[in-house]
């Protein structure tokens, strides 16, 4: 890999930068919660955003908090939980879409089906929750069956496949609607979006990027790791793209 994205992009005073988070600007880690962030990135992303007129922005499955607390002062707007909450400015309270939240007896379903697999993780949601498997490789396929069984007379919930887990969310958020909802914003209306993302939740907002005329990017097609990643947002910080 090149380690540069090979789609002409958008110039930097007309384009707005929408990031995943997890296998796109960090490493992997074996928990949620033992993600590291690069020191000098939150750094490489303020500049970044200064270069782009403040239009940079963060699209995750984690809650939002979480993606503030790793990146401080670095996005004009973060969604969190794959477009079930963002943040529409700095300091702004939260927005929601008006989805269903899952019967209490489904998360003890859950914590059972985590318990049976010894290495794997249960991370709770506002509206649903993960199971990772990282630790507990073999353990992917049973962790799929029960929670497609939890939905299977639910219609309004999915059960959606990510890298290494299986999260269960209700359907009418995705990073698509997202990355819409964004685009809509000061200072990203009037922009093209260009959107980096590595996962299988990334689709959407991939496609929905190159709906408005912007560009969509695969992690590995188009830089080849998080690693290359960074790099690449390091030079477009300091020199532009």
């Amino acid at each position: 890999m090149t380690g540069a994205p090979p789609d002409a992009l958008p110039s930097q005073d007309r384009a707005a930068l929408l990031l995943d988070v997890d296998g796109t600007l960090l490493d992997f880690a074996p928990a949620p919660d033992q993600v590291v962030v690069p020191p000098d990135l939150p750094i490489v992303l303020r500049r970044l955003r200064d270069r782009l007129g403040g239009a940079l922005g963060l699209i995750s499955g984690r809650p939002v908090a979480e993606v503030d607390a790793l990146f401080p002062d670095v996005a004009q707007a973060v969604a969190g939980e794959h477009g079930g909450a963002l943040r529409p400015a700095p300091g702004a309270a939260l927005e929601r879409p008006d989805l269903p939240i899952p019967p209490p007896p489904w998360r003890a379903a859950a914590e059972a089906l985590v318990a049976a697999h010894p290495g794997a993780l249960l991370e709770p949601k506002a509206r649903g929750f993960v199971l990772h498997y990282r630790g507990a490789p073999a353990a992917g396929p049973a962790l799929a069956a029960g929670l497609r069984a939890l939905v299977a007379a639910a219609p309004e919930f999915a059960v959606l496949e990510a890298n290494m887990a299986w999260e269960l969310r209700p359907r009418g958020a995705d990073k698509g609607i997202a990355l819409a909802a964004l685009m809509r914003l000061a200072p990203f209306a009037g922009r093209l979006p260009v959107y980096i993302g590595d996962d299988v939740t990334d689709r959407d907002a991939i496609e929905a990027a190159r709906r408005l005329g912007g560009v969509g990017l695969w992690v590995h097609e188009a830089f080849g790791s998080p690693a290359d990643v960074r790099a690449w947002l390091g030079r477009a910080a300091a020199q532009g793209w």
